[in-house]
């Protein structure tokens, strides 16, 4: 089968609806739609390249669509100066080893990646979280193949993968079929759903989540009802995604704490003068 692209994109605008820089610009040429409608009608990488810039890679334009598109991969394929490197299959014995890629900020917080390790039972921390790979698929730098093929052996024979990057989360995905993989809220809520409460404002992350919207929207739906929590699940579902719009997500809610999946979005909430904590500190 072919690969879909922009070339099957309708021209529904549906995206629009979902996207935070549509949102933000008004200006569609900004949008999936636009890049779309501009590629069918001869315009080049050059042409598209401040488009293509300014995609946060949020995903949430791909639940939207109703042809199913790649869209995220079809952005991150655009930044790429050269063809990033698909790993040879390679068989390789199953380890039965359950890992948790950290990625940098969790990796870098001894306290946390250990309490985190301690809440997802039987797992180990991966030496190699892959950054530099994270950063190299979000700008489309050149990865050499012998460092992709590093950064995948020691996975290959793996039972589960708990990964913090969603970009990587969607990578290993396609890179390493055979694997289990899940994000980090995903793979800690059984240990910590428990422990929400009324008061609670629950922020989930947006690239994780929105790359398996489909599935794990009525986990978290139901996670909500019995626990009593806030959820920024309804503007999940609109893309109003952490990250410069914190204010707005608070504003009218009266909370007591905020739970966040990424790490990185506590220093962001601080504004609300409430406990910020990661699922770890639950």
């Amino acid at each position: 089968m072919t690969a879909l692209d922009h070339h099957d994109c309708s021209g529904c605008s549906l995206c629009l609806l979902v996207c935070p820089v549509w949102r933000d610009t008004r200006d569609v040429r900004l949008t999936p739609r636009g890049r779309a409608k501009a590629i069918q009608h001869g315009a080049t990488r050059e042409q598209i390249a401040e488009s293509v810039a300014g995609c946060t890679l949020c995903g949430a334009c791909e639940p939207a669509c109703p042809e199913n598109l790649p869209l995220v991969d079809m952005v991150m394929a655009l930044r790429r100066t050269d063809a990033f490197p698909s790993p040879e299959e390679t068989s390789v014995p199953n380890t039965g080893k359950k890992l948790l890629l950290a990625g940098r900020a969790l990796h870098a917080d001894l306290e946390r990646s250990t309490r985190t390790l301690s809440l997802l039972d039987g797992h180990e921390l991966a030496q190699d979280d892959g950054a530099d790979i994270v950063a190299a698929l979000e700008a489309g730098a050149e990865l050499a193949t012998d460092r992709l093929e590093a950064f995948l052996m020691p996975l290959r024979g793996a039972r589960r993968l708990v990964v913090v990057e969603g970009l990587l989360l969607r990578a290993l995905r396609r890179w390493l079929p055979q694997v289990a993989s899940v994000g980090l809220g995903e793979a800690l809520l059984p240990a910590v759903g428990g422990k929400l409460k009324t008061g609670d404002l629950y922020i989930i992350e947006t690239r994780a989540f929105n790359a398996d919207q489909a599935r794990l929207v009525g986990r978290y739906d139901a996670l909500r009802a019995a626990s009593g929590c806030e959820m920024n699940l309804d503007l999940q579902r609109i893309a109003i995604p952490a990250g410069g719009q914190e204010r707005w997500i608070l504003e009218g809610r009266q909370v007591e704490r905020i739970v966040v999946e990424d790490l990185g979005d506590r220093a962001a909430f601080m504004f609300a003068e409430k406990p910020v904590l990661h699922l770890a500190d639950l």
